[in-house]
């Protein structure tokens, strides 16, 4: 294991051991604070730019399950084709894995999706120095590099683009056209700006065809029953052709819409809300969140920076979801048309699955 610093870029410095595959990379410093699910968190295109910390101190104890893929073309265990995450912080590695389920260890993934990872941080006060100050921009540097390595170093966006001026759902969107269930009775579009493999298996579990089409394709004159919009990395506001295609979609058509994590925040862009950054986001499977109007409250997983300004909702829009630690937005619905969303995860898959009648919901109104 060489000798790895992470550097911040307000200069705080973090010094550990190298796992996985060596090489110096640099993004977005952001914490989770989930007990497991690291197999899926990695693949989860939303981490797209990031370096993904976990705050619970072991990893790696029970390994990494093999890439399988089933009949419908879905990962088995994956959110995705690969890691999206830029690099992994832990406190405390574990070389020794066993799971029934394990086919290598973390490292070994690593190594072959070419991902570093560090370890023999001190992840508590990463994360204290993330919440006090917010998430910031950092990067992994290998002790006594070679002048290769520094020239690889500073090369692409490692220098000087920060993490908010990328459009990172156009990175990790599908180009083309796939369809999932084909044949099936009701048709569902699904706009990918990142979208989790969970989702889509939620999906066709409910037995509809869908229809996955790219962050800015315009749909509005495919034939289909609703349409549901995905969760994504990066800001919302550099999604604007997804949000005009949404918007012509609603001038000219009453149909069903739903959207998750990304998905609200463009719907609430589309109905004339605003977004924020949140200091240092929500990235947890343990956050509690209320439904408007009743008494009922859920655990959910989330993963986002960014949230909807709920005040800026037009007079068409309520708020459905109130985040009950800071207040934050967690969904809206229309007052007329079925059109809602959930800033959290409801598929949740490796989390707490307390929402996923969000989808038994959408479907009704198809």
């Amino acid at each position: 294991m060489r000798d790895v610093t992470l550097v911040l870029s307000d200069g705080t410095k973090f010094h550990g051991k190298s796992f996985g595959y060596e090489k110096p990379v640099a993004g977005e410093v952001v914490f989770n604070t989930a007990m497991m699910g690291y197999p899926e968190s990695l693949t989860d295109p939303s981490y797209a730019g990031q370096l993904m910390t976990l705050t619970y101190p072991l990893v790696g104890n029970y390994g990494v399950p093999p890439f399988t893929v089933e009949s419908n073309g879905i990962a088995t265990f994956m959110e995705s084709d690969k890691i999206y995450a830029s690099a992994i912080i832990v406190s405390d590695y574990s070389t020794e894995y066993s799971h029934w389920n394990a086919c290598e260890s973390l490292d070994e993934w690593l190594k072959r999706e070419q991902v570093p990872g560090v370890t023999g941080i001190d992840t508590r006060q990463l994360t204290k120095v993330l919440r006090e100050h917010g998430v910031m921009m950092g990067k992994l540097v290998f002790d006594e590099m070679s002048n290769e390595e520094l020239e690889i170093s500073n090369c692409d966006y490692l220098v000087g683009e920060d993490y908010g001026s990328i459009n990172w759902v156009e990175r990790v969107s599908c180009k083309d056209i796939i369809r999932y269930n084909e044949g099936a009775g009701r048709k569902v579009v699904l706009v990918d700006c990142g979208v989790k493999n969970n989702i889509i298996r939620c999906l066709i579990n409910r037995n509809v065809e869908v229809i996955r089409v790219p962050w800015n394709y315009d749909y509005t004159d495919m034939e289909f029953d609703g349409l549901f919009l995905a969760n994504g990395p990066g800001d919302p506001d550099m999604c604007v052709d997804a949000v005009e295609v949404l918007k012509k979609q609603m001038s000219m058509s009453r149909k069903p819409i739903c959207g998750i994590c990304m998905g609200n925040q463009l719907l609430a862009k589309a109905g004339g809300a605003t977004i924020y950054k949140l200091k240092y986001g929500h990235r947890s499977h343990n956050q509690p969140v209320r439904e408007i109007g009743t008494n009922r409250c859920y655990v959910t997983s989330q993963n986002h920076g960014y949230a909807v300004d709920a005040a800026t909702l037009g007079n068409d829009w309520r708020e459905l979801f109130v985040n009950m630690n800071d207040g934050s937005n967690e969904g809206i619905r229309h007052l007329s048309h079925p059109w809602f969303s959930s800033q959290f995860h409801p598929e949740a898959c490796s989390g707490p699955v307390d929402t996923e009648f969000m989808f038994d919901r959408f479907i009704e109104t198809l």
